[in-house]
């Protein structure tokens, strides 16, 4: 089924973001991806099929897969769900998890491996990257000599801002933001190695960090099509922006439009919404070596 909205009788809702409704379970909170999508920060009015069960099965993949942080991960399995979700089966399997109650850190925290998308345009205009000084002469989508992590605020409304480390360590404290920095880092390469493995490119991501008892563990969504960008590595050429596996898709789009990027945001033809799916299920099957469940 495909879904834009949810509620579930008797659950108590206490968010729904562009993506994402958020319920509360009392001492765990149930995360569902639903099948919605936004750009240039508008949730647009399409659903795109399969979306939130790539966003939440990919998710659980790498989890899994990075053993050496903890996460928020209570259970996947709707069969591990409690009992008061039963009669939501049909909406919940494939597409949500119960996860532990953490304290979000108010940055998010990003790792960029290329020159591409907003770093590309501050390169271009200052020869940094949120105000790390890179050499000269650095092509578009070229890999960075190394990666570097490019925290930034959480917006509520609009856009994220991008801050220098020293803001990240006056909101967070130095130790938290040197392991949330540290963390980044590391899940990336080890993201990056993967990815490489089946011929696929990650050029940037970003994560989510919380506090647990006084510890910084992964929450939200991890390396997914949504937070990632992924190119197919055949396609890859310096100088261009490369096709991806993410939602740029539509951005492309939308380009094409009159649209002023405010709210309504417009219907996207059956055509986008069918290849944007495939390009997420593709992603999905690709990394993962796995079928999608449904």
């Amino acid at each position: 089924m495909d879904l834009l909205t949810l509620d579930l009788p008797g659950v108590r809702k206490l968010a729904s973001g562009k993506v994402r409704e958020i319920f509360d379970l009392g001492e765990h909170l149930l995360f569902v991806a639903s099948d919605r999508i936004s750009a240039f920060d508008c949730i647009l009015p399409n659903a795109i099929p399969h979306k939130g069960e790539v966003l939440t099965q990919l998710s659980d993949f790498w989890f899994r897969k990075m053993t050496f942080v903890e996460n928020h991960i209570v259970a996947v399995d709707f069969a591990d769900f409690p009992a008061a979700l039963r009669p939501f089966e049909r909406e919940l399997r494939g597409r949500s998890m119960v996860v532990k109650k953490a304290r979000p850190l108010p940055i998010e925290c990003i790792a960029r491996g290329y020159l591409i998308g907003s770093g590309w345009k501050d390169y271009c205009a200052t020869g940094s990257v949120c105000g790390i000084p890179l050499p000269a002469g650095l092509q578009q989508a070229q890999q960075l000599p190394e990666t570097i992590f490019t925290p930034a605020t959480k917006a509520a409304t609009g856009h994220d801002e991008n801050i220098p480390w020293e803001t990240a360590v006056q909101l967070c404290g130095e130790e938290v933001a040197r392991q949330a920095r540290d963390l980044t880092l590391r899940i990336y390469e080890a993201g990056r190695a993967h990815a490489a493995e089946h011929g696929i490119i990650l050029a940037d991501t970003k994560f989510e960090f919380g506090l647990l008892d006084g510890r910084v563990i992964l929450i939200d969504e991890v390396l997914t099509p949504d937070s990632s960008r992924y190119w197919p590595a055949a396609d890859y050429r310096v100088g261009i922006s490369p096709p991806s596996f993410d939602k740029q898709f539509v951005r492309d789009y939308l380009e094409t439009l009159t649209w002023d990027k405010t709210p309504p945001a417009p219907p996207l033809p059956a055509e986008v919404v069918q290849k944007t799916s495939e390009k997420y299920i593709e992603a999905f099957q690709r990394l993962t070596g796995e079928s999608l469940c449904s």
